[in-house]
């Protein structure tokens, strides 16, 4: 038994001894092809000039590109160019995969291509309906894959004022009122987008169902994603508020001139 215990402590004293010699920097400079003992600076820069040298390949210039492009969408803020840059690294890793029989990578990054390929397709649509918006057309097609669908029936009130705001609503159907102002919302319009810019998310004014309708809604999380996705959004959602604004104001304006009217008539009969 004594024998058999000297013998595993000899054992691992070997193993703990040669991991030790693999861990030394003689060893590592050796593996290197240089001589431990008479080491310089420029022998030891000019054999790393010699490891890259031999290294360089088509292949792995196709990897040195395609890292660069990974890498440098880490540095991007905007979705476009960043779909852009990623592709074009798959499309260099892709080419390395081929090129040095890696199967594995050439098939991933040929997997994420038509991804990206997708992703960056959806975001130049959205960037062309945001253009679209600037020259005054505020259509909200293009929204409607991102919103979910949900009815009321007449009676309904789909929020009251003061109420916290977490979604915006599209009409499709049936009839809607806003019951402060006595305005009725036909289908094809936003409801419930200035809770978005309120400073506290309340709602400004109550809006009731008077008629059987569906409406699409999409909440403000999702609003905030799809802005920080594609910045330009943030202009288009502002030209369908402005405009929205605007309408009320020039509704506020014509009640203003209806009882100034209706003043001035009152005192010319009074002087009558």
């Amino acid at each position: 038994m004594e024998s058999s215990s000297a013998d595993s402590s000899t054992i691992l004293d070997r193993i703990l001894d040669a991991a030790a010699d693999n861990l030394r920097i003689a060893k590592i400079l050796v593996q290197m092809g240089l001589d431990p003992n008479n080491i310089t600076y420029d022998a030891l820069f000019n054999r790393l000039l010699e490891i890259v040298l031999a290294n360089i390949t088509l292949a792995n210039m196709f990897a040195l590109v395609g890292a660069i492009f990974l890498v440098a969408t880490l540095l991007m803020h905007t979705m476009v160019p960043l779909r852009v840059a990623n592709m074009a690294g798959c499309t260099f890793f892709v080419a390395f995969g081929a090129l040095s029989g890696n199967v594995g990578t050439f098939i991933l990054y040929l997997l994420l291509l038509p991804i990206n390929a997708i992703r960056l397709r959806q975001m130049l649509n959205l960037i062309k309906r945001a253009r679209i918006a600037t020259e005054g057309d505020t259509s909200l097609e293009w929204l409607k894959p991102f919103m979910t669908e949900r009815k009321y029936r007449s009676g309904d009130k789909l929020f009251k004022k003061d109420d916290a705001a977490t979604e915006m609503f599209l009409t499709v159907t049936g009839k809607f009122l806003v019951t402060e102002i006595s305005v009725e919302i036909p289908p094809g319009r936003l409801m419930g987008e200035l809770g978005f810019l309120t400073p506290n998310k309340r709602r400004t004014a109550t809006v009731e169902c008077i008629e059987d309708g569906q409406v699409l809604t999409i909440t403000y999380e999702r609003l905030l994603e799809i802005y920080f996705q594609n910045p330009q959004f943030g202009y288009y959602f502002l030209v369908l508020t402005s405009q929205r604004l605007l309408e009320n104001i020039s509704r506020l304006e014509g009640i203003v001139a209806q009882e100034k009217a209706a003043r001035q008539t009152l005192a010319t009969d009074d002087i009558a």
